[in-house]
């Protein structure tokens, strides 16, 4: 229930709905009951005109269903009388007409406002879902499978959506309507009432027994569901390797042994949620069963207390009893499975960032003086990844970090751009702790080319001038220029109007990186990272880029994690880290004539 509850706080305000459907809602189950009970004389009619035609007198006025009933039929009488049979019949079927015009009517424009309220809603829930998604550290998306999270996002926000808010309709509308009829029958016959109404907590319970089953299950078939979107993930973006090892066998296998796990769970759980409509429906004929014989029974003994018309118009009252009832157990078990769905999604909102940003964080807005590293500890779970590491990188200067792969080069970039914090020590900018900064001023003060450049399925325009709103064609020609690229992008189709495709498939990885770098340029910052920005790239178009770097960290404060060594020889300062600690730290010809680690590297490597 608490689930539910906060599932319709998503539809907030709720004045905005829910006076307005209670309205038509209300309408719409009288228009209802006056659509049935006019069978009754309907059925006098055509059956029993003689005492239509002499019927009661003008009743005295009294709010009562007893007076609308008995002015109702003075007047079918008086119309009989005057203009015979006929003309009351089609009086009687104007009228029939008539209520169930506007019991449809309320039905279809409450449905209006329940789809309004229920669209509102998944909006509502997406837009949180997606804002989360950014707020969390990148640490989340580490530990969690990225097919778990598309999951959540697609099918689980669809089933709740399928379910628990396509629903909403049977646990106020529907109930509603049982009542209204219930009240009806009380009012016929509370005696064959009472004896229905003993056998429906009966069906009740059997159907919730039936459906008890249904949240476990539908637990596991939407962590299934996540692992075969993890499947399909790799399988599409490691296309080149599966086909290189030829592991297409090997994948299917495995996807095979999920994806048949997955069905036998869903049918189990679609085996019961199925079982729960034939199940009420066969105990509804069953007690309908009942009330027949019971009422038949009475007849005999004179004890019915209704004509045979009133009957028929009872038993027509029951049989739309049975029909919200239904409709209740059965969305009761859609909803029971939505939840699960709910909870999952709620999962991923209730998680809190392992970066926050404090209450009294502080602006900043330039930078003066030096970036620091003090004495600065990281562990991941449980294992140590930099330990006591110290360094300074003045304004202007030019700071690289190499090493071996694993000897934590990264996890001091992500530090930096605080996509993680520190476990022990701090880091500084003009002396404050980063911490203590706003993300958005921090992040504002900051260039990052990455290893692997991040490219979105969009134009060249909006890649390089991404989040920068109201930037110019001509400010990023002038980036472009800057990072060796404008001479490629022209040449495209569309020039800067060209689509480059998923991650930017369409270009190459010298054309990819050289974008990233226009992008940083664009941004103007400070400081500049520069993650690796070469290492993946062939000697012309590592050439083109790191010509194109220098132009970037030109007057600009940079730190430089590189495996290329040749492009950090002219570093201000060269830090050797080894095992999470640093090892050495000089220029590049003290280095060399240490005879280190780094002496080492670079023997390995060409410098040619």
């Amino acid at each position: 229930m608490k689930t539910l509850k906060r599932i319709l706080g998503y539809a907030r305000p709720y004045g905005k709905y829910w006076p307005p459907y209670l309205f038509l809602s209300i309408l719409s189950v009288v228009s209802g009951i006056a659509t049935y009970a006019l069978l009754g004389p309907m059925l006098t009619v055509l059956f029993d005109n003689a005492s239509i035609a002499s019927g009661p007198a003008r009743p005295e006025f009294a709010f009562s269903l007893d007076w609308l009933r008995d002015y109702f039929s003075f007047i079918l009488s008086g119309i009989v009388a005057g203009g015979g049979v006929i003309r009351g019949l089609a009086f009687v079927s104007l009228m029939l007409v008539a209520a169930c015009f506007v019991a449809n009517l309320c039905r279809y424009l409450s449905q209006r406002i329940l789809v309004s309220m229920k669209t509102t809603l998944m909006r509502n829930i997406r837009k949180d879902l997606f804002s989360k998604i950014l707020a969390l550290d990148t640490g989340y998306f580490t530990e969690r499978r990225k097919g778990d999270i598309l999951s959540c996002v697609s099918n689980d926000v669809s089933e709740v959506q399928n379910s628990v808010a396509s629903s909403f309709h049977v646990l106020f509308r529907e109930p509603l309507l049982a009542l209204g009829f219930l009240a009806m029958l009380f009012y016929m016959s509370p005696r064959l009432t009472l004896v229905s109404l003993i056998a429906l907590p009966v069906s009740a319970f059997i159907v919730t027994r039936i459906t008890r089953y249904l949240r476990a299950g539908s637990v596991e078939t939407q962590s299934l569901m996540g692992s075969i979107l993890a499947r399909f993930e790799e399988a599409i973006t490691g296309s080149r390797i599966v086909k290189a090892f030829n592991a297409g066998k090997y994948l299917g296998r495995r996807f095979d042994a999920e994806n048949q796990r997955h069905r036998e769970v869903s049918a189990k759980v679609g085996y019961r949620q199925e079982l729960a409509s034939p199940v009420s429906e066969f105990l509804g004929i069953s007690i309908a069963a009942v009330v027949l014989f019971y009422g038949g029974w009475l007849n005999l003994h004179g004890k019915l207390g209704m004509s045979w018309e009133q009957f028929i118009v009872y038993i027509m009252f029951y049989w739309k009893v049975l029909e919200p009832a239904k409709a209740i157990s059965n969305s009761y078990a859609a909803i029971r499975k939505g939840l699960v769905s709910a909870d999952r999604i709620f999962a991923i909102l209730d998680t809190e960032p392992g970066v926050k940003e404090a209450p009294d964080a502080l602006r900043k807005e330039s930078f003066e003086e030096a970036v620091r590293f003090n004495s600065v500890s990281f562990s991941y779970e449980s294992k140590p990844v930099l330990e006591e590491v110290s360094l300074e990188i003045p304004k202007g200067k030019m700071v690289a970090v190499v090493g071996h792969s694993g000897a934590g080069k990264s996890t001091m970039a992500d530090l930096l751009a605080r996509f993680r914090d520190v476990s022990g020590g701090s880091i500084t900018i003009d002396g404050k702790d980063i911490r203590s900064l706003r993300l958005e001023d921090l992040r504002a003060l900051m260039g990052i080319v990455p290893q692997d450049p991040v490219l979105f399925n969009d134009t060249v325009f909006n890649n390089i001038a991404f989040a920068s709103e109201g930037t110019t064609e001509e400010e990023v020609r002038a980036a472009a220029k800057v990072a060796n690229a404008d001479s490629f992008i022209s040449a495209l189709e569309k020039g800067y109007d060209t689509v480059i495709g998923e991650g930017g498939s369409k270009l190459s990885g010298g054309q990819r990186q050289r974008l990233a770098i226009a992008r940083a340029v664009l941004k103007n910052p400070p400081i500049l990272i520069l993650d690796e920005a070469t290492s993946s790239l062939d000697t012309e178009s590592e050439r083109l880029v790191q010509d194109a770097l220098q132009r970037l960290m030109g007057g600009r404060t940079s730190f430089v994690i590189a495996h290329r060594l040749s492009t950090v020889r002219h570093a201000d300062e060269i830090v050797v880290l080894q095992d999470g600690r640093v090892a050495e730290r000089g220029r590049h010809e003290d280095l060399v004539a240490k005879g280190g680690i780094y002496a080492h590297l670079c023997s390995l490597q060409d410098f040619s």
